[in-house]
């Protein structure tokens, strides 16, 4: 008797997701594409989730930590647990089209210079808007959610970038074996921006698929410029910066990232956040010693060439990056407004 092996490994990791994360699931459970094992891993929860799946969703495999281990180290710990050839990373606060995971690995499937995939996010309560088109990354040094507020109808062509947001990707088993899995010192944030960059510099290359679609509701985790996003975000910036960008590019980037690290402290200043940002880049300093031995790894393994990376980095304005921040806080009030009123 033959036993079909499965060829993807699915991860949810769920911190205090208990109302939302049954829809991303069931929808998950549902998927076209037969051949995937399901890994749900709960780290510490607080408000009832590790019950709640345990009772609904004991058909899937759980993994239930007694604390919060962070984004980084609750994925590595399942993908760790398989050999699939395939592994795709969903966020409990999103739910997939039921062809999602089929589209993904069609798209691996017929590019094989492509180590990862990112898929088209939308907003959950808006579907005709982007969250985000995949991950770029900009001359100042951060990362850049690509498409995030325009018509979905606009991202609907796909094509190589620079990388992909875990709450929302597939990457090659063999990619993650030679690259490394999700740094562990990140907790959260930026954890998928670092790996993409390393997948970078290793001539692992990112396509975006606009078929492969999920309806994200944005930030209902962390929530947007909380003080938690805005310590994790803002610090591991920095390291993800200083580990992998090669000498040449920091000396052409450097003063573009100190003008950014200034146009945000004036920001979150504005926002009451400037105690979380400076502690994030007070922690930031303080790591760096440990993220310089990382680069000398991460620099000695490359195999691409400046120019290849200079062409993957793009402009982001200042002031369109304030604006779309701004954005992204009034459609989040006005969407607690339509809940509250409904």
């Amino acid at each position: 008797m033959n036993i079909m092996m499965p060829r993807v490994l699915a991860v949810v990791v769920n911190f205090n997701g208990r109302p939302y994360i049954g829809r991303c699931l069931d929808n998950l459970a549902r998927q076209t594409f037969p051949e995937t094992r399901i890994v749900v891993v709960d780290n510490g929860s607080t408000d009832g989730s590790a019950a709640y799946l345990k009772k609904r969703y004991a058909h899937l495999e759980l993994i239930l930590l007694p604390d919060n281990r962070g984004f980084s180290a609750a994925n590595n710990l399942a993908i760790r647990s398989g050999n699939e050839e395939y592994i795709v990373l969903l966020n409990p606060d999103t739910v997939p089209d039921l062809k999602w995971v089929q589209r993904l690995v069609e798209t691996l499937d017929a590019n094989p210079e492509a180590g990862f995939a990112a898929s088209k996010m939308c907003y959950y309560d808006q579907p005709e808007i982007i969250d985000r088109a995949g991950d770029g990354y900009s001359y100042a040094g951060a990362g850049v959610l690509r498409g995030r507020g325009q018509d979905a109808a606009a991202c609907d062509t796909a094509g190589w970038i620079f990388g992909a947001c875990a709450g929302g990707a597939i990457y090659r088993r063999s990619m993650l074996d030679t690259i490394g899995l999700f740094d562990e010192d990140f907790f959260l944030l930026y954890e998928d921006v670092d790996l993409s960059f390393r997948a970078q510099l290793q001539g692992y290359k990112c396509i975006y698929v606009p078929d492969a679609v999920i309806r994200h509701m944005a930030s209902q985790s962390i929530g947007y410029d909380s003080p938690v996003s805005v310590y994790y975000a803002h610090r591991n910036l920095e390291w993800t910066y200083f580990q992998n960008m090669p000498d040449k590019l920091i000396q052409r980037t450097f003063h573009r990232h100190l003008l950014y690290d200034l146009a945000a402290f004036l920001f979150f200043s504005a926002r009451g956040r400037v105690t979380p940002f400076l502690r994030a880049k007070t922690d930031a300093l303080r790591g760096l010693n440990k993220a310089l031995g990382k680069r000398k790894a991460v620099q000695r393994s490359r195999t691409v060439s400046d120019q290849y990376l200079w062409n993957l980095i793009e402009t982001e304005g200042y002031i369109n990056r304030i604006r779309r921040r701004v954005g992204n806080n009034v459609l989040k009030t006005l969407k607690v407004k339509k809940h509250q009123s409904e």
